[in-house]
C-alpha cells in the first residue's frame, strides 16, 4: 500500500499574520490578495474592529475571497500566530536598529520555496503604526519592499500582494529556487527560541554579565547576531543547556 504524501508545498505551509489591523476593509483586501496568489492561511492579533471579518466593507474588499476569511482565525498576541511557525519575516518599510537581517520578498520567497522543513508566517503591522520592535525581534527576518525612495507607502492589501505574488512565483518553478539557503536540521520555533532568549538573559544576569537594572542593548544585539544563523532545534537546545549549566553552577 501506498503511503500517504506529505503537502510540503509552500501554499500550505506559509502564513499570512496581521497584527492590530485597523481597517476591516484592509483585512478583506488582503484576503483577495491571498486567495489571488493561491494562499490562504490568515491569521488576525487582535484587529482593532469587533467582528472585523462580519463587517459589510471587509466582505466588499474581499471579493469573493470570503472563503479565506471564514478560515481565518483571530488571536491574542504574535506567540499565538506563531506558535506553529519556525521561520517568520516582518514586513515593515521602516528599518530598525537592532532589527533581524534585511532582505527582500524575492530573496524570502526563494528561500521559503527551496527549503521544505519551514513552516513560515509572513507578519504584517497595522496600517498606521507599522509593527512595535517587540514584534520585529521575535521574527527571523525583516523585509523591506524595494519602492520609490521619494514615496515608499504601500497599501496594507499591496504588501501582501507583492509578497505572496513573490511566493508564488518561487514556489511554482518561474523563478529560480534556492539550493544553497536552508537548515541542515529542523529549524527552531518562533516560541521555543524566544523562550531561550529568557533563558539566556537569566544566566547572563545571573553572572553579572548582564546589569538588569541598567541592559542597555545587549540583549537585542545579541538577539540580532544570533537570528542571522536561523536557529536549529539542537543550537536551541545547546544555548539552553549553556544557560541551565550556568545557572547551577551560581546556585551551589
Amino acid at each position: 500500500m501506498n503511503q500517504p504524501q506529505i503537502d510540503t508545498s509552500l501554499f500550505k505551509r506559509l502564513r499570512v499574520v496581521l497584527v492590530e489591523t485597523s481597517r476591516p476593509g484592509n483585512i478583506g483586501a488582503a484576503a483577495r490578495a491571498m486567495k489571488t496568489m493561491g494562499f490562504s492561511d490568515l491569521v488576525l492579533v487582535n484587529p482593532r474592529f469587533e467582528n472585523a471579518m462580519e463587517q459589510d466593507e471587509a466582505i466588499a474588499f474581499a471579493s469573493g475571497a470570503q472563503d479565506v476569511m471564514a478560515a481565518a482565525r483571530i488571536v491574542g498576541s504574535i506567540s499565538e500566530a506563531l506558535a506553529d511557525c519556525n521561520f517568520a519575516a516582518a514586513v515593515s518599510a521602516r528599518l530598525r536598529e537592532f532589527s533581524p537581517p534585511i532582505v527582500t520578498p524575492r530573496s524570502l520567497a526563494r528561500q521559503l520555496a527551496g527549503d521544505c522543513g519551514l513552516n513560515a508566517a509572513l507578519v504584517f503591522g497595522n496600517e498606521r503604526f507599522g509593527l512595535p520592535n517587540e514584534v520585529v525581534e521575535k521574527c527571523n527576518v525583516l523585509i523591506n519592499i524595494p519602492a520609490n525612495p521619494d514615496y515608499s507607502s504601500l497599501n496594507l492589501a499591496q504588501a501582501v500582494q507583492v509578497l505572496t505574488y513573490e511566493c508564488r512565483i518561487a514556489a511554482t518553478g518561474d523563478a529560480p529556487g534556492s539550493t544553497d539557503i536552508g537548515f541542515h536540521g529542523q529549524a527552531a520555533g518562533v516560541v521555543q527560541i524566544e523562550r531561550m532568549y529568557a533563558h539566556l538573559e537569566q544566566a547572563l544576569i545571573a553572572i553579572e554579565f548582564l546589569d538588569a537594572d541598567n541592559p542597555k542593548k545587549l540583549m537585542p544585539r545579541l538577539k540580532r547576531l544570533l537570528s542571522r544563523t536561523q536557529l536549529e532545534v539542537e543550537e536551541v537546545n545547546i544555548l539552553r543547556g549553556i544557560a541551565k549549566q550556568i545557572l547551577s553552577f551560581r546556585e551551589k
